[in-house]
């Protein structure tokens, strides 16, 4: 088989799994595929779906934009060097082996507000959701002492 046109996919996914101490079975079980396909995957030999990239992205816990990206499935002029540092940063968060997933997911909720407080908003309501935010942002009120959901509503008009 000749290998596909799939820019560095391969070699991006294997040093991925790799970071994450996965063996090629161990993330094949986790993406829910199968092990020769991601192998193929690896070797640039197949170019797979959005939807097996983004099973796989879940499995090693990193940005599946990145992977689309790389894929060619999604332009990277068209979407922004912005969106690229944000996947990447995040991926290198959640790859540290040093930090548990408690860290990580707040040091990605404070990277996400000081997105917002510089003017870059782009909250992603499904990965906000995943990391659990809306709890941990309730939560943080409640130990400060916050009041604010506990005070007379005010209504325009």
């Amino acid at each position: 088989m000749a290998s596909l046109n799939v820019g560095n996919l391969g070699e991006y996914l294997r040093e991925q799994r790799r970071n994450a101490q996965l063996s090629l079975r161990q993330l094949a079980d986790a993406a829910g595929v199968s092990n020769p396909y991601l192998s193929q995957i690896e070797r640039g030999l197949r170019k797979p779906s959005a939807e097996v990239l983004q099973q796989v992205a879940k499995a090693l816990r990193i940005s599946a934009e990145t992977l689309y990206v790389r894929a060619g499935i999604l332009d990277a002029e068209r979407d922004g060097e912005e969106r690229l540092r944000e996947g990447a940063t995040r991926a290198v968060i959640l790859a540290d082996p040093s930090l548990d997933e408690r860290q990580k997911q707040v040091l990605l909720q404070i990277y996400e507000s000081f997105r917002k407080e510089n003017g870059f908003g782009g909250s992603r309501p499904a990965e906000d959701e995943a990391a659990g935010s809306d709890t941990y942002v309730a939560d943080a009120g409640d130990a400060a002492g916050s009041e604010t959901d506990t005070g007379p509503r005010r209504t325009a008009g």
